[in-house]
């Protein structure tokens, strides 16, 4: 179920990027029916077991659908890497341009590759891998 914080979320975005934002949250809640979301530094983020696993913000390129962990996928189209941790992305500015079984790949590779986010304070900024 998502979230009413994360539905009035998408409610105050343009028509076309609350289609976007209305699309992924579907897709994401969907794939991950395990995972909790609420808005997590005021943007949508689904968590597994409390480990923040894939969001999407507004920004100035669009829609930026993010994996924190997508750098480890293997997958071309998330190209917008980060640069401290293992996150990686992809922007969109038409619902036409989302590509579904991509995301739905990258949601089932997201709930096996996962770096250990929830902890990272405690371990005074280092990441390790989970399973």
């Amino acid at each position: 179920m998502i979230s009413i914080d994360i539905v009035n979320y998408n409610d105050t975005q343009t028509m076309e990027d609350k289609a976007i934002c209305d699309l992924l949250s579907t897709i994401i809640t969907e794939q991950l029916p395990e995972a909790t979301n609420k808005i997590w530094h005021r943007h949508p983020v689904w968590f597994l077991n409390g480990n923040p696993i894939v969001g999407f913000s507004k920004q100035k390129k669009g829609i930026r659908l993010m994996f924190w962990s997508g750098a480890d996928f293997d997958e071309e189209a998330l190209s917008v890497k980060g640069e401290k941790f293992k996150d990686a992305s992809i922007f969109y500015n038409s619902l036409h341009e989302i590509n579904s079984e991509d995301v739905k790949r990258w949601l089932e590779k997201s709930s096996r590759i996962q770096w250990d986010y929830k902890n990272i304070v405690k371990r005074k900024g280092i990441l390790e891998r989970i399973g």
